[in-house]
């Protein structure tokens, strides 16, 4: 029998009615925004991961440059140093520096010479491993922009990379400054010989921090505590004579060489 007699509506089943079904829409609604958020959220730490997660490009000497017009093999070795040098030279001589380093600029000045012959002469190939942990000692992170360029003039012609490493000591900012501007770096690269707007372009845009990042935590990680850090052939140089002294490592490398 029914329960609406003549066939009337009754309105406070409609209003119950209507009420669910605007419950029911509010509930749907609400876990659709809150699906669409979970989305969002995830994508967005999957990105921010991706980012993370991406070395960057890697520098990278051309084998049609490693012998280039100045007759310098160069080459980007495992650990991130620029290789300069025959490959199957006796002494290898490792440099682990920052271009921010006032004590790096010391054995620059006391080794440009020794390590250019040694390098013209076959004797030694030589590795620089730039790093960067001196960030906080400038405002502009210079030690990494600079580290960049190293990579950037390198990947160029490496045969003007002592020369340009030997500029950029000579002109080292001081400590708790700002550290050289991106122009200067550049220009730097161009008294040296690196004229092509690529070059320019690399350093302006920081091209390879990423990588410069993982090989200083790599280098600091593996042990080295200061710089520089010289190895000749595999074994630590400790002496300041031998790394600050007249004559530099010439007499070490010799020795090794023997």
């Amino acid at each position: 029998m029914s329960k609406n007699p003549g066939g009337k509506s009754n309105p406070l089943l409609a209003a119950e009615r209507a009420d669910r079904n605007r419950k029911i829409f509010i509930q749907v609604a609400v876990a659709a925004v809150l699906v669409g958020l979970v989305a969002a959220i995830g994508i967005g730490i999957a990105v921010k991961k991706a980012r993370k997660d991406d070395p960057g490009p890697t520098p990278s000497i051309a084998a049609t440059g490693n012998m280039n017009t100045g007759g310098t093999p160069g080459s980007i070795t495992d650990n991130g140093a620029v290789r300069i040098g025959k490959p199957d030279a006796k002494v290898t001589v490792r440099v682990i520096a920052d271009l921010q380093c006032p004590a790096c600029k010391a054995f620059e000045a006391a080794n440009t010479q020794v390590l250019a012959d040694a390098v013209d002469k076959g004797t030694a190939k030589v590795e620089y491993n730039v790093i960067a942990f001196l960030d906080k000692a400038s405002t502009t992170q210079y030690s990494s922009r600079a580290a960049n360029a190293s990579y950037c003039v390198a990947e160029s012609d490496p045969a003007k990379y002592q020369a340009w490493l030997a500029a950029m000591f000579a002109q080292q900012p001081a400590e708790g400054g700002s550290g050289l501007p991106d122009d200067k770096l550049i220009q730097i690269a161009k008294d040296t010989g690196y004229t092509d707007d690529a070059v320019a372009q690399c350093i302006t845009e920081r091209k390879y921090d990423k990588y410069i990042q993982a090989r200083t935590k790599d280098v600091l990680e593996s042990g080295i505590q200061s710089t520089p850090s010289i190895f000749v052939n595999g074994k630590q140089i400790q002496s300041s004579q031998e790394i600050f002294g007249p004559g530099g490592l010439a007499p070490t490398i010799a020795a090794a060489a023997q």
